[in-house]
């Protein structure tokens, strides 16, 4: 499965993509904010040819929403609406300071972070994958 990865801003929005296995996460783009946001991201996900998509949820230290939340959830909801592609939430624990240590304060800063986060679920996903095939072969008595 492809996946889209979003990590939202009230100015821009970083975009990351994932190899056609859903293993590794790349930044793909950064686009402004707009009424369009939607119908972008729906663009991308066609050209993309996406098969879910991975939204940025943001808490504070206490693991309550931040302000942007109140953003991020409607987003949510017109993306499931309108794409029709699954949206499923992953925290983004200081990806926007993550992707500045790591690639400098520059232009792609938000796709990067977008990538962290993405990367984040895929490690998730993958584990719980490898670690069920696991048990699999170890009840089936092969290695």
């Amino acid at each position: 499965m492809k996946y889209i990865g979003i990590d939202y801003g009230t100015k821009r929005v970083g975009l990351a993509t994932s190899d056609d296995e859903g293993r590794m996460a790349f930044p793909l783009r950064v686009i402004p904010n707009s009424k369009k946001l939607v119908e972008e991201i729906a663009a991308i996900c066609r050209s993309e040819r996406i098969d879910g998509i991975v939204l940025g949820e943001s808490h504070d230290f206490k693991g309550k929403p931040n302000p942007i939340m109140r953003e991020v959830v409607p987003l949510k909801e017109a993306l499931e609406r309108e794409i029709g592609l699954p949206v499923t939430f992953m925290t983004e624990v200081f990806s926007s300071q993550e992707a500045a240590r790591v690639t400098g304060t520059n232009k792609t800063n938000d796709a990067s972070a977008a990538a962290i986060v993405l990367q984040s679920y895929l490690d998730r996903k993958n584990k719980h994958v490898s670690a069920g095939r696991m048990i699999y072969s170890e009840d089936s008595g092969h290695p």
